[in-house]
């Protein structure tokens, strides 16, 4: 073996060791500042490590390249998010029409889309597909939001707009906080059985896209885009604190996150909140882009009030996210 094969696979095989070390730093405490890092999956970075200990193998020859390799699969399969639907297989997935009960107990159905202010035309008929009992919609125009609530519910549902947020129910609202801080909305939802439930329906902040992490102006713009949606994301849970007996209320707790699901700012939920997907989700739960969603920044929590039991995220040609469907049992 020449010097300069031997020399490239060792420097291939530390640049790996760098890369993990880095990246599994980065992920499990997603520092802000290094918020420019971790705004894409853990699993592509993963593939970069994968490709750089096969090119210290090819060099090589050696087992350590290959125990580097091995150590990449295995924090690709436990650190990425798209890998937890893998040990949901074999649990049910919610199917188009009413949402069938659960072990004979009736659910609820929710359902969260980011209608891309109907750029790529009527979503209506594909949610209608769906017969959600609470829908949450963001960049949807007041007047579409009301045309929804039409087609759904042919007049018998309830809905409220805020800004360019959409709730919309076959139920009726009884009351209405407004977030004029920030793209959110938080209604109280009256069912038939006189049970309540809170909804809450954010938009956060719109994510910084610069990937040229070369440049300090990249982790600068990232660093401040993710404190803002932090600010966003407890703005919206003091809220809902100060106006309703949380988490003793059952609350709903979703929308369009601009954030994937490995994001610090979901550590706010952790605490009250399940993740539906996260619990239940069968499938490629990743919601954006629609024509190659890499990831899963739409997202239905709920309170330990609620257990989900179904999850899914289905792909619409009339927007450019994915939408999310989550069935739950109410305890």
């Amino acid at each position: 073996m020449s010097d300069i094969r031997r020399r490239l696979g060792w420097t291939m095989v530390i640049l790996s060791l760098l890369l993990h070390l880095f990246t599994v730093l980065c992920f499990s405490r997603q520092p802000d500042r290094l918020a420019a890092f971790t705004v894409m999956p853990i699993w592509l970075w993963g593939c970069l490590g994968l490709l750089l200990s096969a090119v210290a193998f090819y060099f090589l020859r050696a087992s350590l390249s290959l125990i580097v390799t091995a150590v990449w699969a295995l924090t690709i399969l436990v650190g990425s998010d798209e890998a937890r639907a893998l040990g949901h297989i074999g649990k049910q997935e919610p199917l188009p029409g009413r949402a069938e009960p659960f072990r004979n107990q009736p659910v609820i159905r929710v359902l969260t889309m980011n209608t891309g202010w109907l750029a790529f035309g009527d979503p209506a008929a594909d949610i209608a597909a769906w017969q959600p009992d609470i829908v949450l919609l963001q960049q949807t125009p007041p007047a579409d939001v009301q045309r929804i609530a039409e087609t759904l519910y042919g007049g018998k549902g309830d809905y409220r707009t805020q800004w360019t947020n959409g709730i919309v129910t076959r139920w009726k609202i009884q009351t209405e906080q407004r977030h004029n801080l920030l793209r959110g909305q938080q209604l109280s939802i009256l069912r038939p059985d006189g049970s309540l439930i809170e909804v809450v329906n954010v938009h956060l902040a719109t994510a910084a896209t610069d990937l040229a992490l070369w440049n300090r102006s990249t982790w600068v713009s990232h660093y401040h885009n993710r404190q803002l949606r932090r600010r966003e994301i407890s703005v919206a849970l003091q809220i809902l604190d100060q106006t309703t007996p949380f988490p003793a209320t059952p609350t709903i707790f979703g929308g369009d996150f601009n954030a994937p699901a490995t994001d610090v700012v979901h550590r706010h939920l952790a605490a009250d909140f399940v993740d539906a997907f996260a619990e239940v989700g069968t499938g490629w739960g990743d919601t954006f882009h629609r024509r190659l969603p890499i990831l899963r920044i739409d997202h239905i929590y709920a309170t330990r009030n609620f257990t989900p039991v179904r999850c899914r995220a289905v792909t619409t040609r009339h927007s450019d996210h994915r939408f999310v469907v989550a069935d739950f049992l109410m305890r």
